[in-house]
Parts: C-alpha cells; structure tokens; sequence
C-alpha cells in the first residue's frame, strides 16, 4: 500500500524521506480529495495485465512510453533530475505506473503544504492537471516508470507560478467543489 505524509521543510538531500516530527500521515482519501489516485498493480505484468488494460481503456490512456531513471541510462541525467524536482504543474493529467525501483512524487495540498507521496513497484497514480507537484528518486536511485496519456503524449511542464494557465484555474475549482 503507497505511504504518504506531509514533508518537514529542510534543504537536505530530496531524496531523503523528509518526515515531519511527529510524522503526519496522509490518506488515501486525502490524496483522493485532491484529485490524486491510486491504483496497485502486477508490475511483473504489466504487458498482460487486465487491471492495467481496463483503467487504460476506461480514461482512454492511448500512449504509452517507459522510461528508466539512472545514470547509466538516463542522458543528461543530473539536469533532468534537477527539472523533474522544480515545482510545477502540467495541462493534462501525469499518470506513471512504477514499474522497478521507487521514488517520491511531491503534491501541494489546499493549504499549500507538500505531502510526499512514497511510490514503488506496481504503484500507479494519476495527479490532475493543475496540481503542482515534483518528482525525486529515493536512495536508490533508479525507477523504471510507464507513462501513460490520453492521445499524444505532452511534457511540457510549467514552473509556479502558473496560476494564470486555465488548467490551474479549473483545478481550483475542483478544490472549491471538495471543500
């Protein structure tokens, strides 16, 4: 079951745990209500896997790609590392399936506090457009990951502030409807 929590706000290494003390876990019912989602999945079969095929045919994620994050396979890997952490938002969902290894994905929650979000192998989630967020490996340093979209794929992050962009607009809306 993913772990998630509210991070402490130290400068060390991102990726460390960053726990507050005391630690404050977060739900999966927050998550949810922040439009994050949380599948578990077989990643040891994930090319035959009728969960997978379902979720993809019911949100029509259409594109898939894998990527593996490590500096023997990622170029310019250090300055990629550097870009996934910078704080930003995308105008379509993000949707990553952990295929090897682990990581953490970083969400801000209404208040604007970041909850880490501890993913490993046969984690999938769906963060929505207009959610700001990052991405950092663990200690481990090395996750194999599936991209999934709808359509093309598109990366093109945003940095904050992008408060202005609709997409950020229409996911403060969202959170109003929540609230």
């Amino acid at each position: 079951m993913v772990q998630a929590w509210y991070m402490d706000g130290s400068g060390e290494d991102q990726r460390k745990e960053h726990h507050l003390e005391p630690e404050q876990p977060v739900s999966l019912e927050e998550l949810r209500a922040l439009g994050v989602f949380y599948y578990k999945l077989d990643a040891d079969n994930y090319e035959s896997d009728p969960e997978l095929a379902k979720i993809r045919k019911d949100n029509n994620y259409t594109f898939m790609d894998i990527i593996t994050i490590h500096k023997d396979t990622l170029p310019n890997y250090e300055q990629k590392l550097k870009m996934f952490y910078e704080e930003h938002l995308h105008l379509d969902d993000e949707i990553r399936y952990i295929l090897e290894g682990s990581g953490y994905f970083d969400v801000r929650d209404k208040q604007d506090r970041w909850i880490r979000i501890a993913m490993q192998k046969g984690d999938l989630i769906t963060l929505p457009a207009g959610i700001y967020h990052r991405f950092t490996l663990d200690e481990n340093n090395y996750v194999k990951v599936m991209r999934l979209f709808v359509g093309e794929p598109v990366w093109t992050p945003y940095n904050r502030p992008a408060d202005d962009l609709e997409g950020r607009t229409k996911y403060l809306q969202f959170l109003e409807l929540k609230a």
